[in-house]
């Protein structure tokens, strides 16, 4: 009886298949009995954009004012994302230079500096020579805050003493 239940137990084993080659599965848009709508596709969650969303499109091709909030989001975003390859002042010497990658350009060479800030954002977006592209990291928001606080830390570094008369008096 014993030898009875084991070869049973093995025709039974050898008679399934558990590879996922084939699948049921529903395919683009089919109809499925499985929702109360009828459809396989499921609405999306809240607060999903999708890729060719109008608006985030309109977002990467305007940038948004600059204001105290804005430039604070933007260090805040450098920090995380840029200054471990370009440095905290931007002049290309952060952490992983240290450990022997090649140094990114500095945020204050005249190349730069004459740069439009879309430049910038594009290279965000999209990555350039070994830096690789952040639009999947960072959404287009943040990459005009980014931008702006590139900008001011340029501006910081060039800035002439006219323009900012009251300066003059504190360093004396």
């Amino acid at each position: 009886m014993r030898r009875l239940f084991i070869v049973a137990f093995g025709l039974l084993l050898a008679a399934c298949d558990l590879s996922m080659t084939q699948q049921n599965k529903y395919g683009t848009e089919t109809p499925a009995s499985l929702w109360n709508d009828d459809s396989s596709a499921r609405p999306l969650p809240a607060h999903v954009i999708a890729q060719s969303d109008l608006a985030r499109e309109q977002a990467k091709k305007s940038p948004p004012p600059v204001t105290p909030a804005l430039l604070s989001r933007g260090r805040n975003r450098f920090g995380i994302y840029c200054a471990p390859c370009h440095g905290l002042a931007g002049d290309g010497d952060g952490v992983i230079v240290h450990r022997g990658f090649p140094a990114p350009p500095s945020y204050h060479e005249a190349r730069l500096l004459a740069a439009p800030a879309q430049h910038f954002f594009d290279v965000i977006t999209h990555g350039y020579g070994a830096m690789y592209p952040y639009a999947d990291r960072v959404d287009p928001h943040d990459r005009w805050a980014i931008t702006a606080y590139i900008r001011a830390l340029q501006l910081q570094r060039h800035a002439a003493l006219a323009l900012a008369p009251e300066a003059e008096q504190k360093l004396q």
